[in-house]
């Protein structure tokens, strides 16, 4: 068995988050010595349930195995079938499991990437469940690049939320939307606080607010955010074909994907 190959596969299921639980496991098939073999991981988000199937490969070349890919089903408490997305482990770009979940959740992350040719760019992403992916059954995921012209702290800025007052708060804030959660803050509004939950949206430029049982509210926006709500949605259709034309993705494949019958299955 190839001692560095497996520390190094235990660091890469750590580091997408799943933790150091399968360690034991993965020793044991890997001792196995056959081409393929899967792992399997469940976690629950307040209620919830996330399963992930992990995928690996051995080398045809080597005693060396690889960590390709890993499967999430999301079952929702409230949905009888399962929504499932495949996420490619790929060093440059990997996306986290509860990073996975909360695209999966149809919330937005943002994420410093590289394009085939190595240049860095950063990039909100977010999934389409309008428009699969027939070669691997996969959700389209929609790219709005640092040029589209989103700005999270500009968009809190507009809010009257008590956590942007403390530099330490508003860090924090800043960096838990960022990796696509759905984030508790308090808003001051005539003299009260309130429990509200918010989180990113990029393709129309603001935030999303939600009361304390996280339904969605509409609360008084400033002229700017109206203004920045009505730009994205302009923007939008413009935008598609430089978004399309900067993804990872080539616009070729981009234009095969159609809608399939799970599509339905919006969250």
């Amino acid at each position: 068995m190839n001692q560095k190959n497996v520390e190094f596969l235990q660091d890469q299921i750590k580091f997408t988050g799943f933790g150091e639980s399968m360690d034991g496991v993965l020793k044991d098939n890997i001792l196995k010595g056959e081409a393929e073999f899967k792992l399997n991981h469940e976690v629950k988000y307040g209620t919830d349930t996330v399963n992930a199937t992990l995928n690996f490969k051995k080398s045809d070349q080597s005693d060396m195995y690889f960590f390709n890919s890993y499967k999430i089903s999301l079952q929702k408490d409230d949905s009888k079938e399962a929504l499932e997305q495949t996420f490619f482990i790929n060093k440059d770009n990997n996306i986290t499991a509860k990073e996975a979940y909360n695209l999966m959740e149809g919330r937005s992350v943002n994420k410093d990437l590289k394009t085939k040719e190595g240049e860095a760019y950063n990039s909100w992403i977010q999934m389409d469940f309008k428009q699969a992916d027939n070669s691997n059954g996969n959700f389209k995921l929609n790219h709005y690049h640092q040029n589209y012209g989103y700005d999270l702290e500009s968009s809190l800025a507009k809010h009257p939320i008590k956590e942007l007052e403390n530099p330490m708060y508003k860090e924090d804030l800043i960096n838990s939307l960022k990796k696509g959660n759905l984030q508790s803050v308090t808003f001051k509004i005539d003299g009260t606080e309130n429990k509200q939950f918010v989180e990113a949206n990029p393709h129309f430029k603001t935030i999303n607010v939600y009361n304390e049982n996280k339904q969605r509210i509409r609360i008084s926006e400033s002229k700017d955010q109206k203004q920045g709500e009505s730009e994205g949605k302009s923007m939008a259709k413009d935008s598609k074909q430089k978004q399309d034309a900067e993804d990872p993705e080539s616009e070729e494949k981009a234009k095969s994907k159609t809608r399939k019958n799970r599509q339905a299955h919006s969250i």
